[in-house]
C-alpha cells in the first residue's frame, strides 16, 4: 500500500515516537487511523440514534435544538473565565421579543 502523508503529520508522528508517545511511526498512524474508524461509527450509531428517536416522536424541529442549546449554556459549569451573559437590550437569536 502506498499513501501521501502531509509532511506536517510525519513530522507530528516522529516527534511523538522520539517523546516516548508511540513505540513507532507506523504504531503512531495506527493509532490515528484507529481512532478515526472509532469517530466514525459514533457518528453512525448517533445518526441511527436521532432517526430512531425522530420515528417514534417526529423530526426535531430548529426551534427545539435552538430551546436545548439555550438550557445547555444555562446549566454549564465554567472552568476558566466567566458565564457569558447576553447582550442587554437585544434580542437572542430564537428568542420572542
Amino acid at each position: 500500500m502506498t499513501v501521501t502523508v502531509d509532511p506536517a503529520f510525519i513530522e507530528a508522528g516522529n516527534d511523538a515516537v522520539s517523546e516516548g508517545r508511540a513505540e513507532s511511526l507506523s504504531a503512531w498512524v495506527n493509532f490515528a487511523l484507529a481512532e478515526r474508524v472509532a469517530k466514525e461509527r459514533r457518528l453512525v450509531a448517533l445518526a441511527e440514534a436521532v432517526a430512531a428517536y425522530e420515528k417514534r416522536f417526529g423530526t426535531i424541529s430548529v426551534q427545539e435544538l435552538a430551546e436545548q442549546a439555550r438550557a445547555d449554556r444555562e446549566a454549564a459549569v465554567v472552568v476558566r473565565g466567566k458565564k457569558a451573559k447576553p447582550a442587554k437590550g437585544k434580542a437572542r437569536r430564537g428568542s420572542t421579543p
